[in-house]
């Protein structure tokens, strides 16, 4: 791992850190609570609670809520699996999501595709592309499957 790596953990893991950091990056993550509960190189846990600022008119969480969660489930390993090892550009390139039960209850959105995406990640060469659609679970605090969200990620490699 590298000392770029190291840092951007210590950062996300540190919840004043991280919460001073979306403040001014992702401001709605502060409005609706959405905390990384764990990073390591390998897998990200983001959690989102059930409460009046996530809250839908049909008392469960909002679809666009959730997906942050998802959404950074997935993101924070990408710039994870990218902190030192040169510049990239990474986009969303498709979206979808799956949703299986009501989210009435707090929900933990779990990816663990760490490794192939470092496995991309250091096979792109300067000037190329690469493409990973990273899977995030959110289960519920029984364990029942909520939603599933398929985030497709394609990075480049910039020159020099």
């Amino acid at each position: 791992m590298t000392p770029e790596a190291k840092k951007y953990l210590k950062r996300m893991n540190n919840p004043f850190i991280y919460w001073w950091a979306m403040l001014f990056k992702l401001p709605s993550l502060v409005f609706w609570r959405i905390k990384i509960k764990k990073i390591t190189p390998e897998e990200c846990w983001v959690s989102i609670p059930f409460f009046w600022r996530s809250q839908n008119p049909f008392k469960s969480i909002y679809f666009a809520a959730m997906a942050g969660a998802g959404e950074l489930s997935t993101g924070a390993l990408c710039q994870l699996a990218m902190a030192g090892k040169g510049k990239f550009s990474m986009l969303v390139v498709d979206f979808r999501a799956e949703y299986h039960k009501k989210a009435n209850q707090k929900i933990t959105f779990v990816c663990n595709q760490g490794k192939e995406l470092h496995d991309l990640i250091d096979g792109l060469k300067p000037g190329g592309t690469g493409t990973l659609t990273m899977i995030s679970t959110g289960k519920n605090q029984d364990g029942e499957v909520v939603a599933k969200f398929y985030v497709t990620w394609s990075f480049k490699r910039k020159e020099g």
